[in-house]
């Protein structure tokens, strides 16, 4: 088979003319960056977290691009076309990648406790008054990154309706399929003492232009999960990749990196982790798959 793209944790390989391969590489990357080295079992993890969603997603009526588990850490789905070129997409082309990440927040945590605290998102976009670490939100926030560009950026509903070739009604279309499966997964997880507290999502058009959910999601990369006791008891127990981003918070490169992305200047080579964290890391992935999913490893 061909490799056809090379992403930062994933590969992707031409199958047929209708199908492509993915191979999950243990590779972790945070802030766009691939960290030297590789976490054991994360691939698999990944892979079989995913194909259990892409299951439930297909069981409540929503349209996926899976097609079956070929290995441990490969699965095949339908091919679509990727164009990085957005003149060439408009409301009429069928078979693609919409170039977005969706990303559906249910409290405050991560890069939006960030943006609240230097003001560039208000409190009062998110139906709030005030704010601290944790808070839920009085209802599910999305926004818009892109997906085809070397850094992922915020855009609006507007600038997304434009990139990615959307109607109006598809861009709501892609909303409601992402709250829809957030409130599964949330009932999911709820049953096994966990918290879905945000994550993102991807989506393509079919040959039909019908919307369809692809790629990956509801695993340990793409989501932020908490433990529901100890949520409740105002701790905040995370299961998630937040453990290595925090990491390079704890260091100082993730504040090095970020000034020197401000000042548009060289970035920084990101460091490779510890061999006890890459150990914890390895982990929590594993664990993470059999919470997710109730099945052994």
């Amino acid at each position: 088979m061909r490799l056809y793209k090379k992403g930062k944790v994933k590969e992707v390989y031409e199958m047929s003319s209708t199908s492509f391969l993915y191979r999950f590489t243990d590779n972790i990357s945070v802030f766009d960056k691939i960290v030297p080295g590789t976490i054991p079992h994360k691939g698999e993890s990944l892979c079989r977290t995913s194909a259990h969603w892409l299951g439930v997603a297909e069981s409540i009526g929503i349209h996926t691009d899976f097609k079956a588990l070929t290995g441990p850490t490969e699965m095949e789905v339908q091919r679509v076309d990727i164009i990085d070129d957005y003149d060439k997409i408009d409301n009429t082309t069928t078979n693609y990648l919409i170039p977005l990440e969706v990303i559906a927040r249910h409290y405050v945590a991560g890069s939006m406790l960030d943006r609240l605290k230097a003001g560039k998102v208000k409190p009062e976009e998110l139906g709030l008054s005030s704010f601290e670490y944790g808070t839920q939100l009085p209802q599910p926030f999305i926004e818009f990154t892109t997906k085809l560009e070397p850094v992922d950026r915020p855009i609006t509903e507007e600038e997304a309706v434009e990139m990615a070739g959307l109607t109006k009604d598809e861009l709501n279309e892609i909303k409601e399929t992402t709250l829809r499966l957030d409130e599964r997964m949330a009932t999911d997880v709820r049953r096994k003492g966990l918290l879905h507290v945000d994550g993102k999502k991807e989506y393509a058009f079919d040959k039909e232009r019908r919307l369809m959910i692809i790629d990956t999601f509801g695993t340990a990369d793409e989501d932020r999960w908490w433990d529901l006791e100890a949520y409740e008891q105002g701790m905040f127990l995370e299961f998630s990749k937040e453990h290595v981003r925090q990491y390079y918070r704890d260091t100082g490169y993730h504040q090095r990196l970020m000034d020197a992305r401000e000042k548009d200047e060289r970035e920084p080579d990101i460091p490779p982790l510890p061999d006890k964290v890459v150990e914890k890391v390895s982990t929590l992935y594993v664990e993470m798959y059999k919470k997710l999913t109730g099945m052994p490893f």
